[in-house]
């Protein structure tokens, strides 16, 4: 029997989807040996996780390859993301096509994109094969886990096939999905709201849907409310700009694919026939988990290992993505020796808010839904539906208030008595634990432009003396500090 390889690290991710390649491109980046073990040897081809905000395309802009997910796309350049609202049916003549993320897209440096979740993870795979820190281990599982106080034992295996691996790392992060056995096995417990609510993925293709929604401004998802749904959604989402889709739609818990009919589903929410050619047809369960604690020892979990919700308004790739790079950042403090014991627990106390906020969000749409359906009808009082319909246009599941920070975070400066969180307004004011807007400097560059790869020191108009001494003050401590005083 061959013995099994062994293999030494500062970090092993277990999962390898989008936010573990995430976590180990910042890793890789600050020049970090980690690990990457992942179960599939391609990205799976069903169109998950689609839109990426603005804010994940910083992040991408800073891993160096936001060009190449852009030039991934399926959509053309420019094609508008956002959505359309319609009762009853796509057919309805009820139905608005509020403002989306664009109305805050000023304050970001980047534009927001959209894409199928596998492509972007080909993008991060191409990325990560670059970077010689990153040892990849795709076609392989984290079988068993162990810690102690000096650090972590992970028993990888091959799938299929019977050789293993024995890995040994600092500290071990948990990227394997919903279902994750890392967090099962570092004893995390998780909770949520379960909304006991099957649910039906479809993907297909048809020109002819394409065709019939020509009559709304050109969008790339349809959601329509109706009465019967009890607060969901029938939602059809574009993977491509005319020909294939995604369907999802609440149906009996019960409900197969041999005994569901999903293409009347589809022909009832859109209100007329189309062709269907379809390309697979899947279940979900509707409900909101998130782990107790994100952190257990030498174990941290990311992405949907530490929290999963629904795929309402885009938030749970781009949260797992925030996950990542929050958690990348303070390994790698740690791991350099300038990071102090507690810098690694701030990940709970910043990330875990964020995602509850979000949870909280979704919950709260739902019932608002629930309860405008179960309020107004046109078939009741046609004139008190009309004057409400109108009303709700500027309530969608991104509102502009929507702006994670970490205000309360032990390791920011915040104002006293804040806490973390996503209820926030966006602003063009350098606020302690809140996202940094890209104004102009009166160089005529952008601030985003004088970032390093690690911290700036932004000192405009300060004391120089006194930035001098907080840059002497980063490099005895070995954190790697770029100055930007001069505009």
């Amino acid at each position: 029997m061959n013995e099994p390889r062994r293999i030494s690290a500062s970090v092993v991710v277990a999962g390898g989807g989008p936010v573990g390649l995430a976590l180990a491109v910042t890793l890789g980046k600050a020049g970090l040996s980690c690990v990457l073990v992942e179960r599939q040897l391609e990205p799976s081809v069903i169109p998950r996780g689609q839109n990426l905000t603005a804010r994940s395309l910083e992040h991408f802009h800073y891993w160096d390859c936001a060009d190449e997910l852009r030039a991934a796309r399926l959509l053309p350049p420019g094609f508008p993301i956002g959505g359309i609202t319609a009762y009853q049916s796509l057919a309805s003549e009820y139905w608005y096509a509020p403002a989306g993320r664009e109305t805050v897209a000023d304050f970001y440096y980047q534009r927001n994109e959209r894409l199928p979740q596998y492509l972007t993870e080909s993008v991060l795979r191409n990325r990560v094969s670059g970077l010689g820190p990153v040892t990849v281990l795709f076609g392989w599982s984290a079988a068993s886990v162990r810690q102690d106080s000096d650090g972590v034992r992970v028993t990888a295996r091959q799938d299929p096939g019977a050789a293993s691996c024995e890995i040994e790392a600092d500290y071990l992060v948990g990227c394997d999905g919903a279902h994750s056995q890392v967090r099962e096995q570092a004893g995390i417990a998780s909770e949520g709201a379960d909304f006991d609510q099957r649910m039906i993925l479809a993907v297909f293709r048809s020109r002819e849907l394409h065709e019939h929604l020509e009559r709304f401004p050109l969008r790339t998802t349809y959601r329509v409310l109706h009465p019967e749904l009890n607060g969901y959604w029938w939602f059809f989402g574009r993977v491509d700009p005319a020909e294939t889709w995604f369907f999802h739609a609440p149906v009996h818990k019960d409900a197969t694919a041999a005994s569901l009919d999903a293409h009347a589903l589809i022909e009832r929410a859109a209100g007329f026939a189309v062709a269907c050619d379809f390309q697979h047809v899947g279940f979900w369960d509707l409900r909101i988990d998130i782990a107790d604690r994100y952190r257990q020892g030498r174990v941290f979990l990311a992405g949907d290992a530490a929290h999963s919700h629904p795929p309402y308004g885009a938030h749970g790739l781009n949260t797992g993505l925030e996950d990542a790079v929050n958690l990348g950042w303070k390994l790698a403090a740690v791991l350099h020796g300038w990071g102090g014991p507690g810098l690694l627990d701030s990940y709970t106390r910043e990330r875990r808010p964020v995602f509850a906020g979000t949870g909280e969000v979704i919950t709260e749409g739902i019932a608002q839904d629930r309860a405008f359906l179960e309020r107004y009808s046109p078939q009741r009082d046609r004139g008190e539906f009309e004057l409400a319909w109108r009303g709700r246009t500027s309530g969608e599941v991104a509102p502009p208030w929507y702006e994670p920070h970490y205000e309360g975070s032990p390791i920011v400066w915040g104002p006293t008595g804040s806490a973390c969180g996503v209820r926030g307004r966006h602003s063009f004011e350098a606020r302690a634990g809140h996202h940094l807007a890209p104004v102009a400097l009166s160089s005529g560059a952008n601030v985003f432009e004088r970032l390093a790869g690690g911290f700036t020191l932004v000192a405009l108009g300060a004391d120089q003396e006194a930035a001098m001494a907080f840059q002497a003050a980063a490099v005895d401590l070995g954190v790697r500090c770029k100055s930007s005083r001069h505009a």
